[in-house]
């Protein structure tokens, strides 16, 4: 496996972020909230002041901002950059989102990150899907990939022909209220440390848990009353420094009493669609 580069490489979802993309949101793709499940209608003015205060808290950590512009139309979702890229160690894989409406999410983001110096390595084609918040690397040899409604069977045999040096292990995600409401893997687990996880254990697969037993990584569980809340869904900024959202409360605790140092977002504007601080981001270079 390469080195990391200077201008990107995130083959760890807890190395020091260094540089990372968002997407602002605009006013014309939000008219479509409702169309694509969103919770609530969201104020324009809150949600562009929120995901302004989200990139000064991501600067003031230390990572440079990359900001996409790129014109989705009709797609409210594409605040979330994380699901429409995987960056790998050659460089940004365009991924197909499952959600029809998202499709054209990745080529919007390519022109971002060509300009800030990322290759596109690969891009996903019909009949393959696959969406980013279905995947993280565990470590630079290994990804793990959630197999639900998002990620098909085609999409994660793409994965592991771009990456043949790189162990893909799948897992199958649950059923739980089936494809009309998006479960990601990270709906349900985000990565901390090299030895450390934040998770809805109730939902976990069980080969996940035991792979995480197998390598010594500790849970840090997810009360039941914060997994509808994106509790779970904690972007590392650093090992064992975490961007959660403000409202789950008891996940915090939980997570400093871990020996986590954790930051807050507010989001009740930005995180209306179900997407977290892991969701808001695409981490382009960590180390």
């Amino acid at each position: 496996m390469q080195e990391l580069r200077g201008t990107f490489g995130s083959l760890s979802a807890t190395r020091t972020l260094r540089r990372v993309l968002l997407r602002p949101p605009r006013t014309d793709e939000l008219a479509s909230w409702h169309d694509f499940g969103w919770r609530g209608e969201p104020d324009p003015n809150g949600i562009a002041e929120e995901h302004a205060a989200l990139c000064v808290l991501l600067s003031d950590a230390g990572a440079e901002i990359v900001l996409a512009d790129e014109h989705v139309p009709g797609d409210p979702d594409a605040i979330y950059a994380y699901d429409p890229v995987l960056i790998g160690p050659e460089g940004a894989i365009l991924l197909r989102i499952g959600k029809p409406g998202r499709v054209g999410e990745a080529a919007a983001l390519e022109p971002a990150l060509t300009a800030t110096g990322v290759p596109i390595a690969a891009s996903m084609d019909a009949p393959a899907t696959a969406d980013g918040g279905d995947m993280f690397w565990l470590d630079e040899q290994t990804l793990l990939v959630g197999r639900g409604y998002r990620t098909n069977d085609a999409g994660i045999a793409v994965l592991r022909t771009l990456l043949p040096a790189v162990d893909v292990l799948a897992f199958d995600l649950p059923h739980l209220r089936g494809r009309a409401e998006v479960l990601h893997l990270m709906s349900l687990v985000s990565p901390l440390d090299e030895d450390l996880v934040v998770a809805y254990s109730p939902l976990l697969p069980v080969r996940l848990v035991e792979l995480f037993e197998e390598r010594g990584i500790g849970i840090v569980d997810v009360p039941d009353n914060e997994f509808e809340s994106m509790g779970p869904n904690v972007l590392a900024l650093a090992p064992r420094v975490g961007l959660a959202l403000e409202r789950n409360r008891e996940t915090r605790r939980r997570l400093e009493r871990a020996g986590v140092t954790v930051l807050t977002y507010e989001g009740a504007e930005l995180s209306k669609g179900d997407g977290g601080p892991t969701c808001l981001t695409q981490p382009l270079l960590r180390n």
